[in-house]
Order: C-alpha cells, then structure tokens, then sequence
C-alpha cells in the first residue's frame, strides 16, 4: 500500500506519516520544509520519498501526480490559517491560503480520483475542520476554505455512491490540535488542544474503517452538531466572540 501525504514535515501530516510507517506503508512524503522532511523520513522504517514541493503553484501540484502515480491513499493535509479583521489581514496571505488549502486540494483530489475510479479501489482523505460547518468571523478565510473541502467531499461522496464505487472519501474535522497551526495563524486557543498524534491514529483507524465524517473528541462532536441546529446568524455572534479570545 502507498499513501500520499501532503504537509508531512509537521503537525497532523508528520503524525499520520508515522502510523501509517507502523502499519506497513510506502510513504510519499511532501511539504516545503526539507530538513524536517528529511528528519522525519530518518526515523520511518518503511519506504518513503521525499519531495520538497510548494502547492501554492498549480503546476506543481499537477507534477507531483506526474511523478508519483499509483496512489492507494491520498492524504490533503497542507494548510494553514490566519486571523484578524478581513478589511485588516493580509491579502497576499490570504490569497496563498486558499491557493493551498483549497486549489492543491482539488487538483490532486481530482487527479487522483480519477485513477481511483478505474482502478475501483482506493481512498482518499481531505482535512478539513470543524470551522468548516459554521461562519468564522476573524478568521473568514480559513473558514471559507474548510467549509469548501466539506462540501466538496461531501457531493463527491454521493457521486461515488451513484457510481457504486469501491473508492472511499473521508474528511477529518478537528478542533484545536496542538501544532505549528497557532503560530502561522497567529492565534492563541482558549480551548483545550487535542494531541497531534491522537488524532492522527484515530483518524486513519476511521479511514480503514471507511468513515465518512472524521470527528475526534467529544467537544468536537457537540460543535458539530450545534453548528447545525443553531441558526447562523446567533453561530457567527457566538465565533465572534470565541476568536476575539485568539487573537494574541
């Protein structure tokens, strides 16, 4: 088995790297960061490559399928966040944002998709969040960009369905994880952070199991659920609030 995992060299991605390293995995192993790549490949048993790539740039993402075909498990997990007023932040950065965590998204889901088709069997796995069930005021972006993953998931799920395909989607929604996100972000939680390495393990014991919605925690679960029973005009007031406190 091959897995495909982007923003590997920290975080979530470098996590998920190692489980999958345990379970017998030939890794691909992607970010930008070289010497993380690198230290991280040292400490892997299994197979693994290392390819130092910025998916900012759609042709990039389009040579990465290019030099690595035959994928079972596709992992989107490069991303990042901002947060601020939207009249304030930054546009460049946010235009790279959405370059990153909604375009390479969609090329390499796209791609690989349709390899998976034919071949009737593999899976992919898009991180989401769980800002991408409700507005985020302050953070817009970032918002806007999960919620796209999640929708977008969510239609070609249903399409797979219509196909009766053996290809499986999922999407992992967490909450605040412990990792180099805050930083980048520029934000501070309040909320209790989930361990990286937690969530990695639970999250590619749902994909296995071929679970849809991705939740760890049970604090995450009741925001998800109250994101959908909660009317979005009161849920933007209550986000507002909620990153007032992030902002360092």
């Amino acid at each position: 088995m091959k897995a495909l995992i982007t923003g590997a060299s920290s975080g979530i991605g470098r996590d998920m790297a190692r489980v999958l390293d345990k379970k017998g995995y030939e890794l691909v192993l992607v970010a930008r960061d070289e010497e993380k790549l690198k230290k991280l490949q040292k400490e892997l048993k299994t197979k693994s490559t290392v390819i130092v790539m910025d998916l900012t740039d759609t042709q990039n993402c389009k040579k990465l399928y290019d030099q690595e075909k035959d994928i079972d498990l596709l992992i989107n997990n490069a991303g990042f966040g901002d947060c601020g007023f939207f009249n304030k932040t930054k546009l460049d950065k946010e235009l790279s944002m959405i370059e990153t965590n909604v375009i390479a998204y969609h090329i390499l889901m796209k791609l690989y998709l349709k390899d998976m088709i034919k071949k009737d069997k593999g899976k992919i796995l898009n991180v989401a969040s769980i800002a991408g069930f409700m507005p985020g005021p302050l953070m817009a972006t970032y918002y806007a960009t999960k919620s796209y993953i999640v929708r977008i998931s969510e239609a070609i799920r249903q399409e797979l369905k219509a196909m009766k395909s053996n290809v499986k989607i999922s999407i992992l929604c967490p909450g605040p994880v412990k990792t180099n996100f805050n930083k980048v972000a520029n934000v501070k939680f309040h909320l209790r952070e989930a361990n990286s390495m937690e969530v990695a393990k639970y999250a590619i014991d749902k994909v296995e199991k071929e679970k849809f919605y991705i939740i760890h925690g049970l604090d995450v679960k009741i925001a998800k659920y109250f994101g959908h029973i909660v009317p979005d005009t009161i849920l933007a007031k209550i986000c507002l609030k909620a990153q007032e406190r992030k902002l360092k």
